[in-house]
C-alpha cells in the first residue's frame, strides 16, 4: 500500500501541463480535525497553500500538529474568530467539514438551532466581509441536503455572488471499497466557471476526465463489479496491515452477544461499511469487522453456531475460531485514503484515533472534487 502515496504518470504529466495556469492560492481550513483537508489538498497536486487552520478539539489538534508542525493552527472556537483575522489572512480558497451531529439522528437533528450549529452560523456572518475568497468546499453527512441550515448556507452564497453546486459522492463511486456517502457543496465567485453542470459529475467520473489516481487504476486491475453499488472496486486485501492482530480481536463478550449483527468483510471482499467515531468500542452500526476466512467458511461456522443455540459456551467457541477482528486504525486510514505518511503520535490511543477518524473525511473523494472546483473548462475539456 505504500505506493499509493505517488501519483502516476499520467497525473504528473497533466499538472505540468497545466500548472502555469493554474493559480498560487491561500487556503483555510475550518474544522481541520487530524488533517483530512491539508492531506487532500495535497493529493491534488494545486499549488496551493493552507495559511492557517481552525479547530477546537485539542486531541485532533495534536495529531494536525504532529503531521503539520509549519502550518499556523489556531487552537480555538470559530465563533471567536473575527473577519478582521481571516482577512488579514487574503485568503482564495475556504475547505470546511463542520460538524455532522445537527443533521444526524443521534444527534436528534435540531439543525440550526444546534448549538453545534452556531460556529458555521458566525462564518455565514463572516463571509460578505471576506472579499478575497474565490472558492469554497463544504462536506457533511447524508441529511444537511435537506437541513434549513443548507438553506441558509446556499441563500448567504448566492447573497455574496458565488455559483455553487451539491453532489452527493461515495468513496464507491472511485473505486475505493468503502461506504461513506457524504454531501458536498462547491462554490466559486460567479465570473468563475465551473467545468461541469449539475447533472453531469457521473459522466465526467465514468468517461476519466479526472486525472488517473492509484485508486482508480487499481480498481480496473484488480478490481471485482460490487453489485450494489455498480461500481468496480478495489478488494480489502490492498488495504490490510503486516503485524500481530490479536489486540484488535473482537472481546468474548461482545462476540457472544453481537455476532449476528456484524458486518463481515474478508480480504476478497470489495466493500465495507461506513466507519464511525464509535468503531472499535460499539459493534452495530459502526463499521465492518474482518475475517481471515472466505465467505463459505465464515457461512459454514455461523450455521453451526446457530444449530447449538442451547449452548452458550460451544457458539462462542466456534465463533472464536473465526478470529473476527475489528479493522486497525492504520488499515481504517487506508480505506479513508489518508497518505502512508501520515502518523498518530505516541499518546493517542486506539479509541481517539477511531473517534478521530470517524469524524474526517475521504481524501481521496475531496482530492478530486478541490481540482474540480478551481479547475476551469479549458484545462478539464484538454485531459
Amino acid at each position: 500500500m505504500s505506493n499509493f502515496q505517488f501519483c502516476n504518470r499520467r497525473q504528473i504529466t497533466f499538472f505540468l501541463k497545466y500548472r502555469i495556469k493554474l493559480p498560487i492560492m491561500n487556503v483555510l481550513e475550518l474544522y481541520s480535525g487530524i488533517g483530512g483537508m491539508h492531506f487532500a489538498l495535497r493529493e491534488s497536486q494545486l499549488q496551493a497553500e493552507i495559511v492557517a487552520s481552525v479547530d477546537i478539539n485539542q486531541v485532533a489538534n495534536d495529531v494536525y500538529r504532529y503531521n503539520f508542525p509549519k502550518t499556523l493552527l489556531m487552537n480555538r472556537n470559530i465563533q471567536s474568530v473575527t473577519a478582521q483575522e481571516f482577512k488579514k489572512l487574503n485568503i482564495d480558497v475556504i475547505l470546511m467539514s463542520p460538524p455532522c451531529q445537527p443533521y444526524t439522528r443521534g444527534g436528534l437533528k435540531k439543525d440550526d438551532k444546534d448549538a453545534r450549529s452556531c460556529s458555521l452560523l458566525h462564518f455565514l456572518n463572516l463571509l460578505p466581509k471576506l472579499n478575497t475568497v474565490k472558492y469554497l468546499l463544504l462536506e457533511n453527512v447524508k441529511g444537511f441536503e435537506v437541513s434549513q441550515m443548507r438553506d441558509r448556507l446556499v441563500d448567504c452564497l448566492k447573497s455574496c455572488g458565488y455559483v455553487y453546486r451539491e453532489l452527493m459522492l461515495s468513496p464507491y463511486d472511485f473505486g475505493i471499497p468503502n461506504s461513506r456517502l457524504r454531501y458536498y457543496l462547491l462554490a466559486k465567485k460567479d465570473n468563475l466557471h465551473f467545468c461541469f453542470e449539475q447533472s453531469s459529475l457521473e459522466n465526467i467520473l465514468q468517461s476519466k476526465l479526472l486525472p488517473n489516481s492509484v485508486h482508480s487504476e487499481l480498481a480496473e486491475k484488480e478490481g471485482k463489479y460490487n453489485t450494489k453499488f455498480g461500481k468496480m472496486c478495489y478488494t480489502l486485501k490492498n488495504i490490510l496491515e503486516d503485524g500481530d492482530e490479536s489486540k484488535y480481536l473482537i472481546p468474548p463478550h461482545l462476540l457472544q452477544k453481537r455476532a449476528w449483527v456484524l458486518d463481515i468483510r474478508t480480504s476478497d471482499s470489495n466493500g465495507s461499511c461506513c466507519f464511525t467515531k464509535g468503531y472499535g468500542h460499539y459493534l452495530e452500526g459502526t463499521g465492518s469487522v474482518y475475517c481471515p476466512f472466505t465467505d463459505e467458511i465464515i457461512k459454514q461456522k455461523y450455521s453451526k453456531v446457530d444449530s447449538c443455540k442451547n449452548n452458550p459456551d460451544e457458539q462462542l467457541q466456534l465463533l472464536s475460531k473465526l478470529k473476527l477482528r475489528f479493522f486497525s486504525p492504520k488499515e481504517v486510514c487506508r480505506l479513508m485514503c489518508f497518505p502512508e505518511d501520515f502518523k498518530f503520535p505516541q499518546h493517542i490511543t486506539d479509541k481517539q484515533k477511531y473517534r478521530l477518524l470517524g469524524n474526517s473525511i475521504n481524501i481521496h473523494v475531496v482530492s478530486r472534487l478541490i481540482l474540480l472546483l478551481c479547475s476551469e473548462n479549458n484545462i478539464i475539456n484538454n485531459i
